[in-house]
């Protein structure tokens, strides 16, 4: 049996977690307390809005790797595992790639997305809050 097969059934933790993620990115959140991927706000404090993305690694269910992706940037083409998620849609999570500046050590978000079930995720990471230029 596949990883795929085994976690037909179980990708609704998951999704609800990046739920609360893409709700938070577009500023759409509760009051509740919560820590972790999940906490109702961007940023080490309340009432911060100089954050708009929680970026997240995803890792395979089946191998336990990050999984990765490649983009373009200033004519390079190169690899990440790290992300912005932008839409979701029952098990299937639309993410906009995202890579490390290495002169600012700050990420930057790319053009490119891709669409991946989330049946083929085994884990999740968040990575501290910080803000994308979306333009």
């Amino acid at each position: 049996m596949s990883c795929v097969e085994s976690n037909k059934k179980d990708c609704g933790c998951l999704a609800d977690i990046l739920k609360k993620i893409l709700l938070l990115q577009r500023q759409e959140y509760d009051n509740e307390n919560y820590s972790g991927c999940d906490k109702p706000y961007l940023g080490p404090i309340c009432n911060t809005i100089c954050y708009n993305t929680r970026p997240i690694m995803l890792y395979n269910c089946c191998t336990g790797n990050p999984w990765s992706f490649s983009y373009t940037a200033n004519g390079q083409t190169s690899t990440s595992d790290v992300f912005r998620i932008e839409a979701i849609d029952d098990c299937c999570c639309t993410c906009r790639i995202l890579y490390l500046d290495p002169t600012t050590n700050r990420y930057l978000g790319t053009s490119e997305f891709f669409t991946i079930n989330l049946d083929c995720v085994g884990a999740l990471r968040c990575l501290p809050d910080t803000f994308i230029d979306l333009c």
